[in-house]
């Protein structure tokens, strides 16, 4: 059986991203400092997602974990 993630919270985490830099979004909704990994998953199946940005912008990382896009929000918080 495969573990759910943890819903860290129903609305997306804006951020802003540095062009070129690479960025380690959680997965698994147990890490401190959303939305960013801090290492919670270890010992589940869970592992970051690396994200790297293509321009220096606001990104809106997804913080329920249930998106299809992730790591971005897509809207999926709506329906939870």
């Amino acid at each position: 059986m495969s573990d759910a993630p943890i819903i860290a919270q129903k609305s997306p985490l804006p951020v802003e991203v540095e062009e070129g830099k690479s960025y380690f979004w959680c997965s698994c909704g147990k890490s401190s400092k959303q939305p960013f990994c801090d290492g919670s998953h270890k010992g589940s199946e869970f592992a970051p997602i690396k994200y790297t940005a293509e321009a220096s912008k606001k990104v809106l990382f997804c913080g329920c974990k249930h998106s299809a896009k992730q790591p971005l929000c897509d809207g999926a918080h709506k329906g939870l």
